[in-house]
């Protein structure tokens, strides 16, 4: 039981916490909390058909030592995931904290047929996936499993290949709202 700092007696939590427009049954104060979580902001890529694909991505943490390993959550509407269901490798770049300008240009879908990299220096991994030469660093990676987590697909993937890019500290992400991008 928590206790208040200027008091020996457990604090009374009210009894209808104002709720979050969010996620109904979560209060704000949970919201809040979930949303102080910091995490990078990351540019996915992967290569399907030929053409190269991107999705700005920021729930992205280390998942193991050896192998060494990511995990990454993706929304399951997003085509990462029929990529990695063909066994696709997908990369992920760091972006570091003077690529803030890249945030708008990844943060939606490419069109059918455009170069999300149009402008940008990019490097080939040895798996063939475009990664951006300018990142704190890349990290290429295989799906080993997946797993359901609501409204988001957790994908364990180990990390196959990757490099240090630029010295620049990576960008991180702190939200106002934890329910909500």
């Amino acid at each position: 039981m928590a206790t208040s700092p200027d008091s020996a007696g457990p604090r009374s939590a009210s009894p209808l916490p104002p709720q979050s427009p969010g996620a109904p049954g979560v209060s704000e104060g949970v919201a809040t909390a979930l949303g102080r979580i910091p995490s990078g902001l990351f540019v996915i890529s992967w290569r399907d058909d030929g053409a190269d694909r991107t999705m700005l991505a920021s729930w992205v943490m280390q998942a193991g030592f050896a192998p060494p390993s990511v995990s990454v959550a993706v929304a399951p509407t997003r085509d990462l995931l029929a990529a990695i269901d063909r066994g696709l490798p997908f990369v992920v770049n760091v972006l570091g904290e003077s690529q803030r300008g890249l945030l708008s240009r990844f943060g939606k879908p490419s069109n059918p047929g455009e170069d999300p990299f149009t402008g940008l220096d990019t490097l080939r991994t040895p798996g063939g996936t475009a990664a951006l030469a300018a990142a704190s660093g890349w990290i290429e990676c295989r799906a080993t499993s997946r797993a359901d987590a609501g409204d988001h697909v957790v994908v364990v993937a180990e990390v196959v290949g990757g490099d240090s890019g630029s010295a620049g500290a990576p960008l991180v992400h702190v939200r106002k709202n934890g329910l909500r991008y």
